[in-house]
């Protein structure tokens, strides 16, 4: 039963969706009111049955009906309850499921939220416009990706992937979709602006305020997928730059753009085409790269499909959409001003474009060098692998840029200023910052390093340029600042970092950086659907006691498969990293070991750019409130 009522939810979700769609577009046409107004109901009756149909599968996963296909292959009877009931985005078909709650429960804010215009049919637009991304969807999900089809006789419980058995499972995948899916509303206002002709400022204020709160989920949800890979794979790094974190990381930096460019926008009237261009690009990027974590083109540790067929039907919705935005993008955007508006070069508006511009820059470097390799296989010319030495190499640069931008922007006044004005501050802001670098790198290393200098330089800077403005623009404040502590963690981090495989048995010690451990013995464990062992390492400090490590080595046995459990003891200022590895010959096992100083620091960062981003929306709310 629970298996028919799911499908049957879906199909009168794709019923409401036709009307939110079809109907106020053919109203708006025919200036038919009684159409206009199906477009508020229409969303809500879709969000009763998309989270009705999410609903029965989240019972079917917790009950363990294995009828079920999607629920046999992802589930067990021992799998943890905790598991089972999130095990639902496990896999494609639940992952796209999510996709579409979570789109639905956007639609559903922006139409209670919306304030409804008289002689307008701007709200009715935006909700007509999410409701045709959703048809696409739902369709997608009943004719590719249906999770409600039975199981065949054959199909026995298969157990959630081990790699998701943690508990940064359960909330990562919600907040990067929210994030994902929250650029459709700011794409969808922007469209509905431009049919209508207003490109105003309602627009604007409307279009930012989903725009932040996108890019805050979004930002929340890079930061935890780092911390999960950083937990659970085992290998002691945040980033790998990996294609699919890069498809997270492409519609963030679209959307950083698009934020700053809304708010030269608001203050001074200006580049409102280029606005309305990121955040066209940014749902695109966001459909981007749900086709390239769920079409199968993909291996990787973050992707939920291995059927290429999929993605063509991803792919011809990511084609439609994004041409039927630029041909209304180019029939409908206002028209550029004779005389081009120049801003003062030492001036919040020029820092403002500038870092639009490299942002963007960057974006499309990170998107072909994800995107290269798989061109290259498609047309059958080899096989190209573009890693880390690449995107280090390109993006050092323009992190530089970015942050000396960023640096001139806050000390800049809107309308410029002059020289003398800037570099009085900006000189002793300088000063201090450099100083500063030199003396931890120099302190740290005995050496002094280029590369860590400059960045540290820069954040410094930033952060002393950012701190008088905290009482009068928190938010902004607090997310360059950020942004200039997640630099500092990276940097220190990378250059810091001490890591050691060693072959030990118990009875034996390894030091690192200050640390000792000692490897005191091993015993088996036995979890609900794992058994494994267990290491204990004693860690001291200068024969002081500081911590008992216990990592553990897993088989999952419903699927057979070995995993690594690490053990990490943190710190504000380091963190102590051990793996256990494989077990050798007379009792030996290989062991990874590492000394991470500042780590944290980089997750923290990313905290403190989301509680910004929560800032400006607040804040700017208030204003409007007052005013």
């Amino acid at each position: 039963m629970i298996r028919i009522f799911g499908e049957l939810s879906l199909c009168l979700a794709v019923f409401f969706a036709l009307a939110q769609s079809l109907a106020p577009l053919w109203g708006c046409w025919r200036n038919n009111p009684f159409a206009i107004a199906c477009a508020r109901p229409a969303a809500w009756g879709q969000f009763v049955f998309v989270v009705l149909a999410y609903a029965l599968l989240t019972t079917a996963f917790i009950t363990n009906d294995f009828s079920i296909g999607y629920v046999a292959a992802n589930s067990h009877a021992t799998l943890p309850f905790m598991y089972r009931a999130t095990a639902v985005w496990g896999a494609h078909e639940g992952s796209i499921l999510l996709w579409i709650v979570i789109l639905s429960l956007w639609t559903t804010i922006f139409s209670i939220q919306a304030k409804d215009t008289p002689h307008s049919n701007f709200k009715p637009l935006v909700l007509a416009i999410l409701g045709v991304v959703s048809i696409f969807f739902l369709g997608f999900l009943l004719l590719t990706s249906n999770p409600f089809v039975a199981a065949q006789s054959w199909q026995s419980a298969q157990d959630l992937n081990p790699l998701l058995q943690d508990p940064g499972f359960i909330i990562h995948p919600p907040m990067l979709y929210m994030g994902y899916v929250g650029f459709s509303t700011a794409f969808a206002i922007t469209i509905a602006s431009l049919l209508c002709g207003t490109l105003d400022r309602d627009w604007i204020r409307t279009a930012r305020q989903y725009a932040i709160a996108a890019w805050c989920f979004l930002t929340f949800g890079i930061m935890l997928g780092s911390w999960w890979a950083y937990r659970v794979l085992g290998w002691g790094g945040f980033w790998f730059w990996d294609p699919v974190e890069n498809a997270s990381l492409l519609p963030w930096l679209a959307g950083t753009a698009l934020i700053h460019v809304l708010s030269l926008v608001e203050k001074r009237g200006t580049a409102k085409n280029w606005a309305a261009l990121l955040a066209i690009i940014c749902f695109s990027l966001s459909l981007l790269g749900t086709f390239l974590v769920r079409s199968g083109v993909l291996i990787s540790a973050h992707t939920f499909a291995s059927d290429p067929s999929r993605g063509v039907f991803l792919l011809l919705l990511l084609a439609a959409l994004l041409t039927g935005a630029i041909a209304i993008y180019l029939w409908r955007m206002p028209a550029s001003p004779a005389q081009p508006v120049i801003f003062p070069l030492l001036s919040r508006e020029t820092s403002l474009l500038v870092n639009s511009a490299l942002l963007m820059i960057a974006m499309a470097t990170i998107l072909l060098g994800t995107i290269y390799p798989l061109i290259i296989d498609a047309l059958h010319l080899g096989s190209v692998s573009v890693g880390a030495p690449y995107f280090n190499l390109v993006m050092l640069p323009l992190l530089f840029m970015m942050m000396i931008a960023m640096g001139v922007g806050v000390l800049g006044r809107w309308q410029g200023q002059s020289w003398r004005e800037w570099w009085l501050p900006a000189r002793k802001n300088a000063s201090i910052s450099l100083i500063c670098a030199v003396a931890l790198v120099w302190y740290f290393t005995s050496q002094l390093l280029l590369v860590p200098v400059a960045c540290l330089t820069l954040s410094f800077w930033v952060i002393l340029s950012i701190l008088p403005a905290l009482r009068t623009q928190p938010g902004m404040s607090l997310a360059h600042l950020g942004f200039a502590v997640l630099v500092i963690g990276i940097i220190l981090s990378s250059t810091l970092n001490q890591e050691r495989e060693v072959r030990i048995r118990p009875g034996n010690a390894e030091r690192i950086g200050p640390y000792q451990f000692f490897f005191i013995d091993t015993t088996g464990i036995d979890g609900g659907n794992y058994r494994g062992i267990r290491a204990e390492f004693e860690v001291l400090k200068n024969t002081r006691h500081v911590t008992n490590l216990y990592p553990e080595k897993r088989i999952y046995t419903v699927r057979d498969m070995v995993m690594t459990k690490v053990d990490i003891h943190p710190g504000i200022f380091r963190d102590l990293y051990i793996a256990l590895g494989e077990p050798l010959d007379s009792d030996y096992w290989s062991v990874r070991i590492y000394y991470k100083p500042f780590i944290r620091w980089i997750w923290f960062g990313g905290i403190l750019m989301m509680i910004g981003g929560i800032c400006a929306i607040t804040t700017r709310r208030k204003q409007h409130e007052q005013a």
